[in-house]
Parts: structure tokens; sequence; C-alpha cells
């Protein structure tokens, strides 16, 4: 079995002597742990880095084998960013949320294409932490579990939508939800529409929003809090003032 993708590196981890196991989401083919022969040598460094984008070529005997993949870097990847924790922290969060929720060999290009446009934008200070919650969004609707934002499921309204059902992941409006309003899920108007705009506690409702979804329907079921470092991005947003 052979193949050749575009992909971005998700993780990597020593492996015997002079090897490494790096997961990869790729383009067309979707998560998968690759041994990569020399990644624990020095040059291979940069390259094994979370948010590094490669041309993967992989090569296994036996389908449903973990086999093994040569990578050659595309661009500078995460270095651009060594100068703001604070991105390179997103980076290496949204990877870890990937890792954790997509299943093995399983094509998922629409995950590929959200990780791509987030890492593209994480030099854009003032939106990227909106970003990231779209990327989850984007995920969530990846893996089947897409939240219905189109319109209000009690009433079929597509205005003055203000919540989403906790259970349903469906939009509710003002009106309908009023009297339930302790029970639902803030919804930011950013995740609606790119021109919905950032209001204070915005960017905060959209991850409680997306973390809700991911722990319900993602990791929950496979028994597997969200990754900490979703957790210690949230933590350093915070003390940043950009939550």
């Amino acid at each position: 079995m052979e193949w050749e993708d575009e992909a971005y590196i998700l993780s990597a981890r020593p492996h015997g002597e002079s090897g490494a196991l790096v997961e990869l989401l790729a383009e067309n083919q979707g998560r998968y742990l690759v041994h990569v022969a020399g990644g624990a040598a020095r040059r291979m460094r940069p390259v094994l880095q979370p948010g590094s984008r490669v041309i993967a070529r992989y090569r296994a005997r036996i389908e449903g084998q973990m086999g093994s993949a040569s990578l050659e870097a595309m661009g500078e990847g995460p270095a651009e960013l060594f100068d703001d924790p604070l991105a390179l922290s997103g980076l290496a969060a949204a990877a870890a949320v990937a890792a954790g929720a997509l299943p093995e060999r399983e094509p998922h290009s629409g995950a590929f294409y959200a990780l791509d446009a987030l890492i593209g934008a994480l030099d854009a200070t003032d939106i990227w932490p909106a970003l990231f919650v779209r990327f989850e969004a984007g995920l969530l609707q990846a893996l089947g579990f897409g939240l219905d934002l189109s319109k209000c499921a009690s009433t079929g309204a597509m205005e003055d939508l203000v919540w989403v059902s906790p259970r349903t992941g469906r939009a509710v409006s003002r009106l309908a939800g009023e009297p339930y309003a302790d029970r639902l899920l803030p919804l930011p108007p950013f995740m609606m529409s790119a021109r919905g705009g950032l209001a204070e506690g915005d960017v905060r409702a959209g991850f409680n929003l997306t973390g809700h979804f991911l722990e319900q329907f993602v990791f929950g079921p496979l028994n597997r809090p969200l990754p900490p470092a979703r957790t210690w991005l949230l933590d350093k947003l915070a003390d940043a003032g950009r939550l």
C-alpha cells in the first residue's frame, strides 16, 4: 500500500534509537500514525513539530499495518510563530484536538481544510481565537455532529438566534428560549456569520459551546477528557484578556 499526500504534523515522539512515531492529518487520507526512519535526528526536529506542513510519502507492506513515511517540509511551519507563545499554544491545542477527535485512517478532508484555515490565520492576533472555535465546529461537522444554526429548533424563525440546545445542537431564538435561558448555551454571532463581529465574552461562549459538544459526542464516548492542551490554551487566553 502506498500513497503521497500533503499533511500536517499532529504529534511526534521518539521510537527506538533513531526513529519517530509521527501522527499526521493528511488531506485525502485522514489521520495516520507512521514511522519515520531517522526522525530523531537533529535536522528533523524543526519538521516534526505540531502544525508543520509536509508532503508525506507512505508505504506499508500490508493494508492495516503501520507503515513508514518520508516527510518533506513545506514552508517555514511553526518557526514563524516562535515570537508569539499564545499562537503556538493555539497551534498545539488545535493539533491535540484533531488528534484526539479524528478516527485513524478515515478520510476527513473537511477537518484538514479547517486546520489549514486556522493555521493560516494564527498571525492575525485579533481574530484567530474565534477562528479556533470555528475550527472545532468544523471538526464536529466533519464527524457528523455539526451544529444546526440555520433556524430556531422550536419556531423555525431564522432571526434573533441567541442560544443553542445543549442536547440537540440546534439554534433557539430569543423569544422561544427566554423561559429556558438558564438551560441553554449562548450562541455568539460570529459562529453564524463572519460579519457577526466580536463582543466581549463571545470567544469564551464559543469555546464553551464547541467544548460541550466535543465532550458529549466525541471525547465522552471514548471515555477521554478534552485534551489538556486545550485547557491550557483557555487559561492563557484568559490571562491575556482574550476571552
